[in-house]
């Protein structure tokens, strides 16, 4: 079988769910791994809050970014802190952007018993962000890896 190549681009339908998203998570309405993480802007200074994933197991947590290079990964990397935003609850972290051997093994170690805990998990892992999970070394390939710490 012929390795399968990704897109890093974003997906079309993305810039028009994270602003419902950000509304519904707002409002406080539980959506799965989803929470807001604001982060100070590399250029601009402004804080810039946006809904993400967050991977959580056996006590690790952090952010991959699925599409490779974006805006939020840039600022995040500048910054080395953010702020997780669940419901009311605030919470201040700061992010270590991982290496490509430490980048496989949080995918393998956190990412993926994440997304297997639940069907819709797995399957949203796979075919939404395309992250082959079971193949952590191609799945880290192109992909910021980010480890939170609470601050």
């Amino acid at each position: 079988m012929a390795p399968q190549v990704r897109s890093t681009r974003v997906p079309s339908w993305v810039p028009f769910f994270n602003p419902i998203a950000r509304l519904l998570l707002t409002a406080g309405v539980p959506m799965g791994p989803n929470v807001l993480v604001t982060i100070r802007g590399r250029k601009s200074g402004m804080s810039r809050t946006t809904p993400l994933s967050l991977v959580e197991n056996s006590g690790r947590r952090g952010l991959i970014s699925p599409f490779g290079e974006v805006n939020w990964v840039r600022n995040l990397r500048a910054a080395g802190r953010a702020t997780i935003t669940v419901g009311r609850r605030k919470e201040e972290v700061t992010a270590v952007e991982l290496g490509p051997a430490e980048a496989v093994e949080f995918i393998r170690d956190v990412l993926a018993p994440h997304a297997r805990r639940s069907w819709f998990g797995s399957w949203f892992v796979r075919n939404i962000d395309k992250i082959d999970f079971d193949n952590p070394i191609e799945a880290a390939k192109g992909r910021p890896v980010f480890e939170l710490h609470p601050r």
